[in-house]
């Protein structure tokens, strides 16, 4: 456990523990049965108000949401601009819950129409620029359930990764839904799996703000010094796969466009290259919630505390790019560990929390 206890979570195995998850699934498959049998209006409202209540009501999470919406707006954390933004974001994720709770009871064929198709059809495209797999670098905007269900229905192999190891029945009941639509899901600690599909050219989806962790890879991110999590440049860069950020943002039909950023390919393991990489990764996420800030439901800190922090992550992104891995005349990382905790000394990997991808 870090400081700011951020990582994903261990299964848990303290007394109590599985009566909180029986308690979590019973209410979440309850509230899922409720909102499908409900106008998706009332819903809306009714958690929307909840959220923001929570918002109001629970001063660490109300401080770290003015945090992140601050450095958004670019205004201190106390302005009224940036309380109403954080509220209308709550609201938005209300909007994004009932979606996600609707989408269990709707045919994957209900699910892709919300997206508009021709959106999708670039995707092919990058995937054929890449010698590896295809990664999608995606921030908690929008809603990507229903883009997955979209690009599965288009007969392409795409996977997830999910967080398997606080709740696993809910992440079972999530598995399902989303290997129904074709979308196979990947266990976070799997990584010989996600090795595997990469390898094989495939398609996988990774989320990349799931708040600060100062063992990240350091980048400017609205202005200010942050970490993205290191896995997607080093996937990339070990599979020989392209980067593809996505863009999903809710217009006005109640229906989703996709938009992309440049391919990122990832030339060696060199520090130089992951930092290029993800600092490319977050330009296209700082773009993307520029768009559309209050659909951006990441609310956990995105940037570290203190200035102090900055500075180090500063520093550590100037010494990254000054070591290209040239030293000994290859262009890798040499026996440290890496991203996915395996180094090149041949050692068996270990799961890293980065590549978690998806609510469960």
């Amino acid at each position: 456990m870090t400081a700011n206890g951020l990582e994903a979570p261990h299964r848990r195995r303290e007394q109590g523990s599985r009566l909180l998850e029986r308690l979590a699934v019973t209410g979440y498959a309850t509230a899922t049965w409720v909102v499908s049998h409900v106008p998706a209006s009332i819903a809306r409202w009714v958690i929307g108000t909840g959220s923001q209540a929570g918002y109001l009501f629970w001063p660490t999470k109300r401080r770290w949401s003015n945090a992140n919406f601050g450095h958004v707006l670019g205004l201190p954390p106390d302005d009224p601009r940036v309380r109403r933004l954080a509220l209308s974001a709550y609201r938005e994720y209300a909007r994004y819950l009932v979606e996600a709770m609707r989408l269990e009871s709707s045919s994957v064929e209900a699910a892709a129409s919300r997206v508009h198709q021709h959106d999708l059809d670039y995707i092919e495209e990058a995937w054929s620029q890449s010698s590896g797999g295809l990664i999608f670098a995606l921030g908690h905007v929008g809603n990507n359930e229903a883009v997955a269900a979209a690009v599965a229905h288009r007969g392409w192999p795409v996977n997830v990764v999910a967080d398997d190891s606080s709740f696993p029945e809910m992440f079972e009941r999530f598995r399902r839904l989303r290997e129904g639509w074709g979308v196979h899901v990947i266990p976070w600690r799997n990584l010989r799996e996600i090795y595997t599909v990469l390898r094989g050219r495939e398609m996988l989806a990774l989320l990349i703000d799931w708040g600060y962790r100062s063992d990240g890879i350091p980048v400017r991110f609205f202005d200010a010094w942050t970490t993205l999590p290191a896995g997607a440049a080093t996937l990339a860069a070990k599979t020989r796969s392209a980067i593809l950020p996505v863009s999903i943002h809710r217009t006005a039909e109640e229906r989703f466009h996709v938009s992309y950023a440049p391919l990122i390919h990832v030339a060696s393991r060199a520090p130089a290259d992951l930092q290029r990489a993800t600092q490319a990764i977050a330009d296209s996420l700082e773009a993307n919630i520029r768009a559309a800030p209050e659909q951006w439901y990441s609310f956990k800190p995105m940037w570290p505390a203190t200035a102090a922090e900055a500075a180090e992550l500063e520093a550590r992104a100037a010494a990254m790019l000054a070591d290209t891995g040239e030293r000994s005349g290859r262009r890798e990382v040499t026996a440290e560990p890496d991203a996915t905790g395996a180094s090149d000394m041949g050692t068996e990997p270990r799961p890293d929390p980065h590549f978690r991808t998806a609510e469960a």
